[in-house]
């Protein structure tokens, strides 16, 4: 379960994505993005969670 720990940098780089394009569309066109602000929010959200989950079991194979 190697890729486990590489893959929760993808939601990083999608929240990054996400928040850029709300700012450029913002930028732009003065509207505000707000699926891209719940989407960026969203991989954020699903990043931390996945780290502490990745830990968590982390810990749990280590004592064993």
């Amino acid at each position: 379960m190697k890729y486990q720990k590489y893959f929760q940098y993808a939601y990083l780089i999608f929240a990054l994505l996400f928040f850029y394009d709300a700012v450029s569309k913002w930028a732009n066109t003065a509207t505000v993005a707000y699926p891209s602000i719940l989407l960026g929010a969203t991989a954020l959200f699903m990043f931390f969670f996945r780290r502490k989950f990745y830990k968590k079991f982390d810990n749990k194979d280590d004592s064993k």
